[in-house]
């Protein structure tokens, strides 16, 4: 395998390379592909005061690397991309050794790079050749902002965790064992045979209230429903059975940001769990615990708690 400094005459195996590697790594849906002249331009930069490298063997170019000239000290790593062919041969490494080497001997102290977050072998690829996380980029789709910036302000949360048991010494017993401790923990026996327990930390807490109720779960071998409405806005229920989380719903999936189909999926209630763990009628978990794209779609969310609740025989 033979590396080389590429120069203007290998513009079109570059572009070649360049469309590969974009079509491997496309950018999200909604933004459109950089055109060629642009991406040239940048190319053309590197090649005149960075790092443009060819990696090549007998059938041809076999990758590419570039990066881009020194700024206060730092050079970013654009793009590295080895063909299929040549993978796990320590091309890419090679290439970027290449590149390190020249935009050092321009002054540069540090490169960077970019990677997707869900490109998870490469981040560690990166991680192991010792490249940090300093910044996270986010991005959001301009319709779906708009919608949510204008939306009413969000309100606070409120949360109830309930115990399918009648043995309140075990269940006060388990809760005095929670770590972190609660703040003022109000535990009442509700009706229907579930012990019902609330506290200021785990309204504002998502993540606190699913490890109390796991936890609780877990060591009473009981089960357990975490019940919230969230900033005024979404209900979520989670169910846990032996310490084992068994089904989630959210009622506007994508509340917090879009999510994947299956992701969308697995936040709907599934009635047939929901009825054999709580005693609800199946078909009233159809009816009522209900997913949509917004909470516009849905009941007032201060309702639609009650209503979940209600379908499971808890005291919300």
């Amino acid at each position: 395998m033979n590396i080389r400094r590429a120069t203007a005459a290998d513009e079109g195996v570059l572009r070649e390379l360049l469309a590969e590697f974009n079509a491997e790594i496309p950018e999200p849906d909604d933004v459109g592909p950089e055109s060629w002249e642009d991406e040239w331009k940048e190319i053309s930069r590197s090649l005149d005061g960075g790092a443009v490298y060819l990696a090549e063997d007998d059938q041809g170019a076999a990758g590419v690397a570039y990066a881009a000239p020194p700024d206060r000290g730092r050079s970013h790593l654009t793009v590295v991309h080895v063909r299929p062919r040549a993978r796990r041969a320590g091309v890419a490494k090679a290439l970027v050794l290449a590149c390190v080497r020249e935009v050092k001997e321009r002054g540069a102290k540090r490169i960077s790079l970019d990677v997707l977050d869900t490109n998870t072998s490469a981040r560690e690829v990166w991680r192991r050749l010792g490249f940090q996380e300093v910044a996270h980029v986010m991005s959001a789709p301009v319709d779906a902002l708009e919608q949510r910036l204008g939306e009413a302000p969000l309100g606070p949360s409120r949360a109830s965790t309930h115990v399918q048991s009648d043995d309140r010494t075990s269940v006060e017993r388990a809760l005095g064992q929670f770590v972190p401790r609660l703040e003022s923990p109000d535990v009442r026996d509700a009706a229907n045979g579930w012990i019902r327990i609330a506290d200021p930390r785990l309204d504002a807490d998502r993540d606190a209230q699913m490890r109390f109720a796991r936890d609780l779960s877990d060591r009473l071998g009981a089960v357990v429903v975490a019940l919230a409405l969230e900033h005024e806005a979404v209900v979520r229920f989670r169910l846990f059975e032996r310490g084992r989380m068994v089904d989630e719903y959210l009622s506007v999936p994508s509340f917090y940001g879009a999510v994947p189909k299956g992701d969308e999926l697995a936040l709907a209630a599934n009635p047939t769990l929901v009825a054999r763990l709580t005693g609800a009628e199946p078909e009233a978990v159809r009816r009522v615990a209900r997913s949509a794209s917004s909470p516009s779609e849905l009941p007032p969310a201060s309702e639609l708690y009650e209503q979940v609740a209600q379908l499971m025989g808890l005291e919300p």
